[in-house]
């Protein structure tokens, strides 16, 4: 079996720029996941400003991705500047893990929903669900799919939060 038959990828990106949700123990397989939902906005990934951001941000621009550097603990307000321009200036998507850096594991933190507010964009989530995996015993649990297995990509219905206060807002997205 090739890769794209063990490979299944469910929904679709919406026409109009979006914020791109994945969680923090599913992100070694982002950057396969964004190219092959069919949409013509560049992804612009929100990274941490820390040493293994680095490298996480040299992997994506490998892989085709820009990356916008800070988190919530350090250049947050330089992160969320640089997510509104490229949203408001270019049209792009934005990425962002809202369970990272540190957890709690899927827990919704302030970035993706004040940067969807501030631009009026909806949040779009990715899930990745290999069949068989392993799993690390970190706090985000992450995810390595094991060889030759299936894996089904899914993107949500885009979830507006406009309008919404910050603790309803999180209560949508952790549904």
């Amino acid at each position: 079996l090739t890769a794209k038959k063990r490979w299944h990828f469910k929904g679709e990106f919406p026409d109009s720029p979006a914020i791109v949700a994945l969680w923090h123990g599913e992100l070694l397989m982002a950057p396969f996941v964004y190219p092959k939902f069919k949409t013509p906005r560049k992804l612009h990934v929100i990274i941490s400003d820390h040493f293994d951001g680095e490298i996480i941000a040299r992997v994506i621009r490998l892989m085709g991705l820009k990356a916008i550097r800070g988190s919530s603990r350090k250049g947050a307000v330089k992160a969320l500047i640089a997510a509104m321009k490229c949203v408001q200036t270019a049209g792009q998507n934005i990425g962002i893990t809202p369970d990272g850096p540190q957890g709690p594991r899927h827990s919704i933190s302030d970035g993706a929903i004040a940067i969807a507010q501030k631009a009026d964009i909806p949040i779009v989530i990715i899930n990745v669900c290999p069949k068989s995996y392993w799993q690390a015993r970190s706090w985000d649990k992450f995810i390595i799919p094991k060889p030759f297995t299936t894996i089904d990509f899914y993107i949500s219905e885009p979830i507006r939060v406009s309008g919404l206060e910050k603790e309803s807002a999180k209560a949508i997205l952790e549904k």
